[in-house]
């Protein structure tokens, strides 16, 4: 049989020598394989690494080649695809002995020894771990003993083992009675009820319905409380995170399950994602486009969550997008006076289940309202934190204490939430380019000085992370992000001009 060149590298690194490495050689390898692992993490943020580097293992040393295992083709494939550049340069920056990375394939039931094996101990070994290994199993149908094993029955290979393991956990309390209806959510909440009120065999009339809102304007809430109201009513409804998504995605391919799963997303009848822009990978937009497709065009219905238009989705592949905005787009806007005096009695009332005593005045409501602005979380802090003055001090409940309540909410309000594509837009706007100029790899200067302006911007009037923000100009690595800051940082105390610019420029963007 003809074997690959992958195949040959990988078996040529194993026998080409055959002494021992030393002792400290395999010690230095195996710690500067902690600080890459530690690099790994602190560098893509512990959801990635969790994904992809869980499972990733240090199995050889063969100067200047690490060889590196994973228990699934997937895996081993997808990090050859998109890491194995950046796990090589870490190695290389703890020592320069080390400089290339050859991922191979482990056996199920057989972990890499304490220490890195050697040439000559890989020699003795009964067979060679390479990059030709397909799927996990078991030699021979044996266990390490050399016993008999039977295969494991499918009932075993997680994720799939029951609705509740699959969904994510719906919060009793967001019921859709108790989501206050106003100007800015009316028509979304209507689209929500339509839905809810469908009969089992209507066939959807806005699919998919994605509604679009900034934090803490009542998106999961809605979801939620629909999701609860169809349960009810005897149909299959499935409630994911975008996280949960992912999730079970990557575990049932590494237990070899991923047919199972995609039956169960299918077999449902309305599948509901919150936090959509959360959904990286291509991998996993492949398959939640595949999903979508497979159950819009069996009639099935499809709500979508995010805190941005599709188009704004920067993340997610342009065919994903197009999916999305094919059916219903829905925004919740910002909450107007007589919203928030509605969300604000609404929650009073929880409150007096606890303690009946409790009254907050009208004025105190209104005052309440006019100050907090922002969503409706933080107007549920302000009412946790009447309650707590009318509970623990006894005073009177008036509007000097309300302001003394609720004065942390307040001193800490943002005027307004900024956010990266508001900035790519203003900034491209301001310096005669266009957006899409800005997340290209175009290298010229009338392009790299207003990008370098947008991610010092983006760094400093959002919480997003350095990763984060390189991802939304285009996937460019953190470091890229990071130099882009301090040239801008560097550059605006001495250059006046450019300083005034920028001010400016966030003044717009706060505004």
């Amino acid at each position: 049989m003809l074997k690959s060149a992958e195949t040959l590298h990988a078996e040529d690194l194993m026998e080409t020598s055959t002494e021992a490495l030393p002792h400290d050689t395999l010690q230095r390898a195996a710690s500067s394989w902690e600080r890459v692992q530690r690099r790994l993490r602190a560098e893509l943020g512990e959801d990635v690494y969790a994904s992809w580097f869980k499972c990733l293992e240090l199995a050889e040393v063969v100067p200047p080649v690490v060889t590196l295992s994973v228990p699934t083709k997937f895996l081993r494939n997808w990090i050859q695809q998109h890491f194995l550049e950046k796990i090589a340069a870490h190695f290389r920056r703890e020592d320069a002995n080390l400089s290339q990375i050859v991922i191979t394939m482990r056996v199920a039931g057989i972990r890499p020894a304490s220490r890195p094996e050697t040439p000559a101990r890989m020699a003795e070994a009964p067979r060679k771990i390479t990059a030709t290994d397909s799927t996990p199993q078991r030699p021979q149908g044996r266990d390490t003993g050399g016993h008999p094993v039977e295969p494991r029955p499918a009932s075993e290979l997680h994720p799939v083992e029951g609705d509740h393991q699959v969904g994510s956990p719906l919060d009793k309390r967001l019921v859709l009675p108790s989501f206050q209806v106003g100007r800015s959510n009316i028509m979304a909440h209507a689209a929500a009820m339509q839905i809810v009120q469908a009969k089992p065999n209507d066939m959807p009339v806005f699919n998919p319905l994605f509604v679009h809102a900034s934090v803490g304007l009542g998106k999961t809430h809605l979801l939620q409380g629909a999701a609860q109201m169809i349960e009810a009513s005897g149909r299959r409804v499935l409630y994911l995170t975008a996280e949960r998504f992912m999730y079970g995605f990557v575990a049932s391919l590494k237990a070899q399950t991923a047919i199972a799963f995609k039956e169960y997303l299918r077999g449902i009848d309305i599948l509901i994602i919150d936090d959509a822009q959360f959904l990286h990978g291509p991998k996993s937009q492949q398959e939640f486009c595949h999903t979508l497709n497979a159950l819009i065009d069996s009639g099935k219905q499809v709500i979508v969550a995010a805190d941005r238009a599709p188009s704004d989705l920067e993340g997610l592949e342009e065919r994903v997008q197009s999916r999305l905005a094919g059916g219903l787009v829905v925004e919740i806007g910002a909450l107007d006076d007589a919203l928030r005096i509605k969300i604000l009695e609404c929650r009073i009332q929880v409150a007096k289940a606890h303690l009946p005593a409790f009254e907050v005045p009208p004025d105190v409501i209104a005052y309440v309202a006019r100050m907090i602005t922002s969503n409706g979380r933080d107007l549920e802090g302000a009412v946790n934190r009447l309650l707590a003055h009318a509970t623990l001090t006894g005073g009177v409940l008036d509007i000097p204490a309300a302001e003394e309540a609720i004065r942390d909410l307040i001193r800490h309000r943002e005027p307004r939430r900024v956010k990266i594509e508001d900035i790519q837009r203003l900034v491209a706007n301001h310096y005669n380019v266009s957006r899409a100029d800005i997340l290209s790899s175009r290298r010229t200067a009338t392009v790299v000085r207003p990008r370098q302006i947008a991610m010092y911007l983006a760094k400093s009037l959002t919480l997003r992370s350095l990763p984060e923000i390189g991802r939304r100009f285009g996937g460019r690595d953190h470091t890229t992000v990071l130099h882009a800051v301090r040239k801008i940082e560097g550059m605006v105390t001495t250059d006046q001009e450019l300083a005034g610019e920028i001010d400016h420029l966030k003044r717009m963007l706060q505004e």
